[in-house]
């Protein structure tokens, strides 16, 4: 099977140079993506500053009652208030033994022997 050549009818001055060195477009279109990757950092950074404002703004008065009533962090009080509730989380439960076992669970001496002498 033939071919088809990629040759327009009537190549442009453009399309003529584009072809003998591809770097004609390459080059420009990624400068065009940096340059403009840096100009937007401008904008995303205001963006982001407005909305650390929004978040950090308290006034005086909130300021002033938030340090009022303040109890004093210590571990050892957390360690003993969460050990405590982890006492409190659950209760003993009986389950059933295996059948063959005694109630107050003798491990057997030996598993079981499996019969493999099967004569063919």
């Amino acid at each position: 099977m033939a071919r088809f050549e990629s040759k327009p009818l009537n190549p442009t001055r453009l399309n003529r140079a584009v072809q003998k060195n591809p770097a004609l477009f390459g080059v420009p279109f990624i400068l065009l993506m940096v340059a403009a990757s840096y100009a937007l950092t401008t904008f995303t950074q205001t963006r982001y500053d407005l909305h650390d404002q929004k978040v950090k703004h308290v006034t005086k008065q909130e300021e002033l009652g938030l340090d009022k009533d303040r109890k004093k962090f210590d571990i050892r009080e957390e360690y003993y208030k969460l050990s405590a509730q982890a006492d409190e989380d659950w209760e003993p439960k009986r389950i059933q033994r295996p059948k063959g076992l005694p109630e107050w669970g003798v491990a057997p001496s030996e598993p079981p022997l499996k019969s493999d002498n099967k004569k063919s």
